[in-house]
């Protein structure tokens, strides 16, 4: 099978190429660049493995084709000649303008499909985010019937959501059936995000925990992540037309952090600040930075406060049910798999 991959030199993608090329797909990586791993966020380093085993080197697997979401005729010709799309790629994070985030995340995706329309393509298979449904109350057990959130705390979630609607709503137009895949806060060797800020802020003493530390989440090993990756498109009969909750375990997230932290030599979070509280600094801090056109993201957010403070875990049965789905990676032995790939890393 002809399958392009967006961003699929990124944390997520290039995990989802790897599995690609290792059943000998034809394969093509679509990216804003695919020269320097500074350049975009679509684009990784070679901690991913992606690089470390030769990929960018081969003529044929995958193909490497530089573009950018927002050039709907660069879309148009990468995906040409392709059977099934993985769309990945997106401008994440929590700060920015809401112009670009509905130019990549929405006016991009809206290009993906059009292209998928015009060149025939079979199956889309779409990474979006639990934050489509995340307003400002806890989330216990959500499953898909949960309706779209109505007022959101980011740019970023805003963008994915509407973008989202318009991919399940493209689903039977013409020969195409698409997915919806929500993974909840992804990890693992070579995370660019998560792992790295926890530790960053924890070694600079100005991590705080925020609300009473009892609330639980969701986190997803990118491994899981790629895997679910691979069953939608493998199941797009069953699942096509609909949206599906990813997680590898539900955590209570202060206590995973505490063992995070301890297993690199640093303390446990001692410092509590209420939600209500960041709430409010997170407000105040948005206000002033938007005021001020400010582009470096605030130290808190309300969206961050809300995601510290409340729980947030959802119920992935039906995940399970339509794509085969079972998480791999968990508890303890991945946080000291995590812990080892990293030395390892460091070492060299």
């Amino acid at each position: 099978m002809r399958i392009l991959v967006t961003g699929g030199n990124g944390f997520l993608g290039s995990r989802i190429v790897e599995r690609l090329v290792a059943r000998e797909h034809e394969v093509t990586v679509f990216a804003r660049s695919i020269e320097s791993a500074s350049d975009s966020a679509m684009v990784t380093s070679d901690r991913t493995g992606l690089f470390e085993k030769g990929f960018k080197r081969q003529s044929r697997n995958p193909r490497m084709a530089k573009g950018d979401l927002r050039n709907a005729v660069e879309v148009s010709a990468a995906i040409a000649g392709h059977d099934a799309v993985f769309h990945v790629a997106a401008k994440a994070g929590i700060w920015g303008s809401r112009s670009e985030y509905l130019d990549i995340n929405l006016r991009g995706t809206q290009n993906v499909l059009a292209a998928c329309h015009t060149h025939g393509v079979r199956s889309l298979v779409y990474t979006s985010t639990p934050s489509v449904v995340f307003g400002a109350a806890p989330l216990e057990g959500a499953n898909e019937d949960t309706p779209y959130a109505t007022r959101f705390l980011t740019h970023y979630a805003e963008s994915k959501c509407m973008a989202e609607k318009e991919v399940l709503a493209a689903n039977g137009v013409g020969a195409l059936r698409t997915v919806a895949l929500r993974p909840h806060l992804i990890w693992g060797r070579g995370d660019p995000h998560l792992v790295p800020r926890v530790l960053v802020r924890a070694r600079a003493g100005k991590l705080k925990r925020v609300g009473d530390g009892t609330n639980k989440v969701d986190i997803t090993h990118v491994e899981d992540a790629a895997d679910a990756h691979l069953q939608a498109l493998e199941r797009v009969e069953v699942a096509a037309g609909r949206a599906y909750f990813i997680s590898s375990e539900a955590v209570v997230l202060w206590h995973w952090i505490d063992a995070l932290l301890a297993r690199f030599g640093l303390k446990p979070v001692t410092r509590q600040v209420s939600r209500a509280t960041a709430y409010r600094a997170g407000a105040v801090l948005e206000f002033v930075y938007g005021l001020f056109g400010v582009s470096k993201e605030p130290p808190m957010t309300r969206f961050v406060a809300e995601n510290l403070a409340t729980s947030h875990w959802f119920d992935i049965s039906r995940a399970r049910k339509d794509l085969g789905y079972e998480p791999r990676r968990f508890g303890v032995e991945a946080l000291d798999d995590y812990v080892k790939t990293e030395a390892q890393h460091a070492a060299h």
